[in-house]
């Protein structure tokens, strides 16, 4: 898995992921968060775009960053999931738990209101 971070205005991070996530490369996904967990107040959009496959290790990384980061006030959202990961989202209930935009700018557009 490849994971780089662009920044839209001085408050939006966009996490861009690309590849496989799995037991093996969630710990480059928690270590990217990590980082980004140090700025003040928090607002993330992980783009899905290019992300292929995750398992239960990289949603586990997801759910332990997102609670992290509303305790500080912040924000974390999905985009451009493909159907698997859609469905994969719905099986194990995180579509009540995460904001999912078909976009990344829809999701930049949601956390600037």
């Amino acid at each position: 898995m490849q994971a780089t971070v662009t920044d839209h205005r001085c408050d939006i991070a966009v996490l861009h992921l690309r590849g496989e996530l799995d037991a093996d490369t969630a710990e480059k996904l928690r270590s990217t968060l990590s980082g980004l967990l140090e700025r003040p107040v928090p607002r993330i959009v992980v783009d899905l775009t290019d992300l292929k496959f995750c398992d239960s290790v990289g949603l586990s990384a997801f759910i332990t960053s997102k609670q992290l980061i509303t305790d500080r006030g912040g924000w974390l959202s999905f985009a451009g999931a493909n159907p698997f990961l859609l469905r994969l989202l719905e099986t194990v209930g995180l579509t009540r738990y995460f904001a999912i935009f078909p976009e990344v700018e829809d999701a930049i557009a949601a956390g600037q209101l």
